[in-house]
């Protein structure tokens, strides 16, 4: 049984990096890709349309109750939390900010963990804050995988060198690697 979903936080110089990671993953990748990415609540969702443009896999902003689906990447809508619900489904929130953030990458990671337990995959990558921390670290306690980017290769080094501090955690990659890892790994794991 192998990895069925990848969660990734990004905050500030995330756009680069996420670019940078996306850009290597093909049209068939074998699992589905969730991001949350900290952006203005009045953001008009250039990101996905960028990306989408620029990557192979398919890449979409979540609806509510949508049906999680091997490769796709999905991100969170600006200014609504994204749950992963039991059924392998999206929940939309508008709870109050967490970590002073909404989409908050906490919330995402730690209904992840729940959900998919040992067949998740956790990355925190470059961003100024510490968001992403406690749900790497839940994920790790559930027998996810967890990767930080290098702080030396992030744009922002605050939320990978926090997550750091607070997972003990199984790679620590330049962001040059972190796509081409992850495309090594699930189809070792096919």
């Amino acid at each position: 049984m192998g990895y069925k979903v990848i969660v990734i936080g990004a905050s500030a110089g995330g756009m680069t990096a996420l670019r940078m990671l996306l850009s290597v993953l093909p049209v068939d990748f074998n699992v589905a890709v969730i991001v949350v990415q900290h952006v203005s609540p009045r953001s008009e969702h250039y990101m996905v349309q960028y990306l989408n443009d620029n990557c192979a896999i398919n890449v979409k902003e979540a609806d509510e109750k949508e049906k999680i689906v091997c490769g796709n990447v999905y991100f969170a809508p600006p200014n609504y939390h994204l749950l992963i619900e039991d059924d392998e489904t999206f929940s939309l929130t508008i709870d109050e900010p967490y970590n002073y953030a909404r989409p908050s990458i906490d919330t995402l990671f730690e209904t992840a963990s729940e959900v998919y337990t040992h067949q998740l995959i956790g990355v925190i990558l470059t961003g100024a804050n510490h968001d992403g921390s406690q749900g790497l670290k839940k994920i790790k306690a559930y027998g996810g995988l967890t990767i930080v980017q290098d702080p030396q290769t992030a744009e922002f080094t605050e939320m990978p060198t926090t997550a750091l501090q607070a997972v003990d955690v199984d790679y620590r990659l330049p962001l040059e690697e972190i796509g081409s890892f992850l495309k090594q790994l699930i189809e070792g794991v096919r």
